[in-house]
């Protein structure tokens, strides 16, 4: 089974550089691994071509942001800033205590750091939801195959007249469709049944003051 990606788009990707399959036996990847490995390049390389100039600045902000480079960079600021700043000093501090000029600054880039991660993590949001449905789309293709395969080894059986049980429920369901739409509603009736409460989702704190009441 191979999928291949045709159309306008594929020609703006750069090629990765190829992977040698295993040849002689020595090597760390198979042909077939290979392949694989590259598709999956291809498809990460589309992803940040078509990444727009705000959308980087705010990964790498981000990135920025949850390094401990960032935290040693704060504790110095604050240090600094302190000290500059108590009574004991023989100048007029510019930010006395409680440091409100401080505040504000921390306040606004708390602001704008939540921003950022906001967008980093939509754009994560976007391209997990569409790996998720490429991962639906080839286990449905997947699940027909084995379908086919199992019709084409009974049909074998047959011809060669080992033959199988007369009545084997088993086979016969595993050679019917499989419905993504009802086992997604198995799946949710189940649930309420088992735990009606978690169908419902997370308790707000209304819910929360409710009970109490």
């Amino acid at each position: 089974m191979r999928f291949s990606r045709t159309g306008p788009t594929t020609s703006l990707v750069r090629p990765p550089r190829r992977i040698q399959p295993n040849t002689n036996g020595t090597g760390e990847h198979p042909e077939h691994v290979a392949e694989t490995i590259e598709e999956i390049v291809r498809l990460e390389n589309r992803d940040r071509l078509y990444t727009g100039l705000s959308d980087k600045l705010a990964g790498k902000i981000t990135a920025f942001s949850g390094s401990m480079l960032y935290v040693w960079l704060h504790v110095a600021w604050f240090g600094i800033w302190i000290v500059l700043n108590i009574s004991l000093l023989v100048f007029a501090p510019f930010d006395p205590y409680p440091f409100g000029l401080l505040t504000m600054i921390v306040s606004l880039e708390a602001i704008f750091l939540s921003t950022f991660v906001l967008i980093t993590q939509n754009r994560q949001a976007i391209a997990a939801d569409r790996r998720a449905k490429v991962d639906l789309q080839v286990n449905m293709i997947a699940e027909r195959e084995i379908t086919k395969l199992i019709e084409m080894v009974k049909h074998l059986h047959e011809h060669v007249g080992v033959g199988t049980p007369d009545r084997d429920s088993e086979l016969e369901e595993m050679q019917e469709p499989t419905h993504v739409t009802r086992l997604a509603d198995a799946i949710d009736t189940a649930e309420q049944q088992l735990d009606p409460e978690g169908t419902l989702g997370p308790e707000s704190a209304v819910d929360t003051q409710k009970r109490k009441r």
